[in-house]
């Protein structure tokens, strides 16, 4: 069976890393890469500057998350839970 997950080589500062991410959650960066007119690369690593995780990949995802939830509609009446990197403070800072 093929792994949903896909091994992804980058740059991050000058140094060679890779990161295990899902298509979903790579194409969903690359798309937020591409707003905020800045490289996916580059994007990555002000991750890495600021993340809380040990897994670069995961922080990866937690960052998709809470930029696609900040996007979705609250019900009236309701905030949506501050939670991963959004309460951290990380996402004011990217």
């Amino acid at each position: 069976m093929k792994s949903l997950i896909v091994k992804r080589s980058i740059i991050i500062d000058g140094h060679k890393t890779s990161v295990s991410l899902e298509d979903a959650f790579w194409h969903c960066l690359k798309d937020i890469a591409h707003i905020r007119r800045t490289t996916v690369s580059t994007m990555i690593g002000d991750i890495d500057k600021f993340r809380r995780q040990n897994n670069l990949s995961s922080a990866i995802r937690l960052f998709v998350l809470d930029q696609v939830q900040s996007l979705a509609p609250k019900p009236p009446g309701e905030s949506r839970a501050d939670a991963g990197m959004l309460q951290q403070g990380v996402l004011t800072q990217l």
